[in-house]
């Protein structure tokens, strides 16, 4: 038997029945960051893009990301979701390359049967995506760094935050 529970025995791929699964709360905190000229985020702040503001309709796009996670997450388990959280910060720091950046953290929450770490993290990588589809019209070398799980909790194996680096 496979380690990786998205396989069956004779290799297919498959959902995992987590009907034997009790519900308990689960959460999952993802991040990630878009890098882009200075003057981009400039305006994003000033709210001097065209297309509107930047982060609202990120923020927008983010929930409705985790909320349709499994029509593109072919294995990923309908999820009723209790809560999608999302909060942007600004990295005002020049990167190597002289970018500055924004950074997304998504928090997803439900009780349920399977965790919500999937649904975290689509959450973050569409917030981004929208941020630079509203902003690519002035800045096309924005690039997204990093998007990854941060912490998760619930369910059988509990809790597991990413170490600090």
């Amino acid at each position: 038997m496979s380690d990786l529970t998205h396989f069956s025995d004779s290799g297919r791929a498959r959902m995992v029945d987590v009907s034997e699964k009790s519900s308990t709360q689960r959460v999952a905190i993802a991040s990630g960051v878009l890098r882009m000229q200075p003057e981009t985020l400039a305006r994003i702040r000033e709210g001097r893009i065209a297309k509107g503001d930047v982060l609202t309709v990120a923020d927008v796009g983010a929930v409705m990301a985790a909320k349709r996670t499994p029509d593109i997450i072919p294995m990923c388990h309908a999820i009723a979701l209790s809560g999608v959280q999302v909060e942007f910060s600004e990295i005002n720091e020049p990167d190597a390359q002289g970018c500055v950046g924004i950074r997304v953290v998504t928090t997803a929450t439900c009780v349920g049967q399977t965790g919500v770490e999937m649904e975290a993290l689509t959450a973050a990588n569409v917030a981004l995506l929208t941020i630079y589809d509203m902003c690519k019209a002035i800045d096309r070398g924005m690039r997204i760094e990093c998007v990854q799980l941060e912490e998760k909790r619930g369910g059988k194996s509990g809790v597991w935050k990413r170490e600090a680096k």
